[in-house]
């Protein structure tokens, strides 16, 4: 016998899949439906609705998705970053993929104290720390900046993807990745 998610679960995993699939603006009466809990429980949890979006974004876990696919290209710096790449073709080629749910948030909530703000930019931090720190294991001459350009491919494709289905451009940037990861020779 399968145990019932709580209500908090309940709750992160319909705000995760409709603010993915309708935005961030979706309205909480779709996420209470879905999540099948009382207006309460929201309050109860988050404080509201702008606290579930937060810790919708704080605990998506795509940094660990990002670890755990480099982490299976071995130890070679350049191949866990070209890993990332391919990830991204696969994860852009998908049915109902609709970008990058981060950039989407940031660019919806225009209230600057929305506090999916910080969840945003503490995200794309931990990538470019990601990035930088594998730059700099293969020898990159400057790591942070390596990172930014890593960082302007990876969100140029998950935007491209979007508005040119089938595309393919995690394979364009793949190959702009690999000029990034020349400078280090």
């Amino acid at each position: 016998m399968t145990t019932r998610p709580g209500p908090r679960q309940r709750l992160l995993d319909a705000a995760r899949e409709l603010t993915y699939s309708q935005g961030v603006q979706v309205g909480v009466d779709a996420i209470l439906k879905q999540a099948d809990v009382a207006r309460r429980s929201l309050y109860q949890h988050f404080g509201g609705k702008d606290g579930l979006v937060a810790e919708v974004l704080r605990s998506d876990g795509v940094l660990d998705r990002y670890r755990q696919v480099m982490d299976a290209a071995g130890d070679d710096p350049r191949e866990r970053v070209l890993a990332v790449f391919d990830e991204l073709d696969a994860i852009t080629s998908r049915p109902g993929f609709r970008g990058c749910r981060y950039t989407a948030a940031e660019l919806a909530l225009t209230d600057p104290a929305h506090p999916a703000h910080g969840e945003v930019r503490a995200f794309k931090e931990g990538l470019h720390r990601l990035m930088a720190a594998e730059l700099a294991r293969h020898g990159h001459p400057d790591p942070g900046a390596g990172a930014d350009q890593l960082l302007v491919l990876i969100d140029g494709v998950l935007a491209h993807a979007v508005t040119r289905p089938g595309a393919c451009p995690a394979l364009a940037a793949r190959a702009l990745a690999e000029t990034v990861l020349a400078a280090s020779r």
